[in-house]
C-alpha cells in the first residue's frame, strides 16, 4: 500500500484537490493536523482510523520525528495511510521531511499537492500577490526561524528586501515586529502596505491592515498569512461580503439530508455545525398503515403532504401517479413539492407561506356537509 502526502489547502473544504478526496475515500488511516479543516474527515470511511498529530504554538500532540515513525509504522503494514497537512505538503510544511523518512524506510508514497495559504489566503482578502507592472515577483518565505542560528535568524530579511516586490510570510506572527524593523533597516519604506490575514479562507477569517512601521504594534493572532508590499494596498474584498459572514448557523435536519442546506449556508459565508435532532427511519409497523391508505387514496378529496420524506414515502406506496387520478395533491412547501414532481405528480396547491398555518389558510373552505364532501 501508499502513504500519501496530501495537501489539505487553506482550510475552505472547497479548495481540496479532486486527486486529494479520491485518496481520502480509500484511507484506512488519516494522520491529520490542526490547520486541517475536520471536515474533511468525513470524506474518508467512518472504519478508517483518524490520528490528530496537531501543532499549535508552543504545543504539539506529537514530535515531527514520532509522526515519521507513525508513517513508516502503519505504512509497513500494508495500510492505506493519508498524511493530511493545511496547504501545501512541500511548502512549509515538513513534507519533505516526512518523504525523506518514508524513502529510508522503504515505504512507497505519493505526494498530492494542495493549494498552499500563500497564494489563496491573499486571494480571500482580496489581495492580488502581483499585480502587472507593478508587483512582478512574489517571495515566500517562513517567519518560523532556527532558534539555533542566534539573535538575527535563519532569513536574510535584508536580501528579501533588495529583491522588492511581494513578500508573503508564513508563520510569522510572533516575530512579525523584528521582521519588520529589519525590512524598512534595509530599505523598505515604512509606509509600506502590510496586511495580515488569521484563518483566511474559513468562516472566522478576519483581516488587519498596516504599514511596516506600524504592524508590530497590532494585535495579530495565529495562524496568519501576512503580505508585504504595494499589492496589501488592495481591498477588492469578496469573501467577507458574503451575506451570512461571520454567522454561526446551526442545521438541526437529518444527516443523510443536511448537506444541501449546508452547502447553500456555506455558500452564503456561514459557518455551520450539523446537529441532527431527527432520524427518518421506518415505523414500528414498517409501512403497514401508510401501505392501507395509499391503497385507498382515490377515495379522498385532498391529498395534503407536509414534508419531502411524506411525499417520497407515499409515492413509494404507489403504482405510478395514476393512482391519484381525480385526487387534489397539496404540498407544503417547494421541498416537498419537488420531491412529488420526481414522482410525477404536480400539486394542485402550494401556500405563498411554508407553514402549517399558511397551507390550512390557502386551503379551500370545505363544501357545507349536506354535500357529503370526502376529506
Amino acid at each position: 500500500m501508499t502513504v500519501f502526502l496530501v495537501g489539505a489547502g487553506p482550510g475552505d473544504p472547497g479548495l481540496l484537490t479532486v486527486r486529494a478526496a479520491a485518496v481520502l475515500a480509500a484511507a484506512d488511516v488519516v494522520v491529520y493536523d490542526r490547520l486541517s479543516a475536520e471536515s474533511l474527515l468525513d470524506l474518508a470511511p467512518a472504519t478508517a482510523e483518524r490520528i490528530s498529530v496537531g501543532k499549535a504554538p508552543g504545543r504539539a500532540d506529537m514530535t515531527q520525528d514520532d509522526i515519521n515513525a507513525l508513517l513508516v509504522e502503519r505504512g509497513k503494514a500494508g495500510r492505506q495511510v493519508v498524511r493530511l497537512k493545511g496547504g501545501d505538503p512541500f511548502v512549509f510544511a515538513r513534507g519533505g521531511e516526512e518523504a525523506a523518512a518514508l524513502l529510508e524506510a522503504g515505504v512507497p508514497f505519493e505526494v498530492v499537492p494542495g493549494v498552499t495559504s500563500a497564494i489563496a489566503v491573499p486571494a480571500y482578502a482580496g489581495i492580488p500577490v502581483t499585480l502587472r507592472h507593478s508587483s512582478t515577483s512574489v517571495t515566500l518565505v517562513t517567519g518560523h526561524e532556527d532558534p539555533d542560528v542566534g539573535e538575527h535568524g535563519s532569513v536574510d530579511w535584508e536580501a528579501i528586501a533588495r529583491v522588492g516586490g511581494t513578500i508573503v510570510v508564513l508563520m510569522g506572527v510572533a516575530r512579525i515586529g523584528v521582521i519588520a524593523s529589519r525590512l524598512m533597516a534595509a530599505g523598505r519604506p515604512a509606509d509600506t502596505p502590510v496586511a495580515s490575514i488569521t484563518w483566511g479562507t474559513r468562516p472566522e477569517q478576519h483581516t488587519v491592515r498596516a504599514t511596516l512601521g506600524t504592524i508590530g504594534q497590532q494585535t495579530l493572532q495565529a495562524p496568519a498569512t501576512i503580505v508585504i508590499g504595494d499589492v496589501a494596498a488592495q481591498n477588492l474584498e469578496w469573501f467577507e461580503r458574503r451575506p451570512l459572514f461571520g454567522q454561526r448557523i446551526v442545521v438541526t435536519r437529518a444527516r443523510a439530508q443536511a448537506s444541501e442546506m449546508t452547502a447553500r449556508l456555506h455558500a452564503l459565508g456561514a459557518a455551520v455545525i450539523e446537529v441532527p435532532t431527527i432520524v427518518i427511519d421506518d415505523p414500528d409497523d414498517g409501512g403497514a398503515a401508510l401501505r392501507r391508505a395509499a391503497a385507498a387514496v382515490g377515495s379522498y378529496d385532498w391529498l395534503i403532504l407536509t414534508s419531502a420524506n411524506g411525499a417520497e414515502r407515499l409515492l413509494n406506496c404507489l403504482h405510478d401517479a395514476r393512482d391519484l387520478g381525480g385526487v387534489r395533491v397539496a404540498a407544503i412547501g417547494p421541498g416537498t413539492a419537488s420531491a412529488l414532481a420526481e414522482g410525477g405528480v404536480e400539486p394542485a396547491l402550494v401556500p405563498a407561506v411554508a407553514t402549517q398555518e399558511g397551507l390550512l389558510a390557502a386551503l379551500p373552505r370545505p363544501a357545507a356537509a349536506c354535500g357529503g364532501a370526502r376529506s
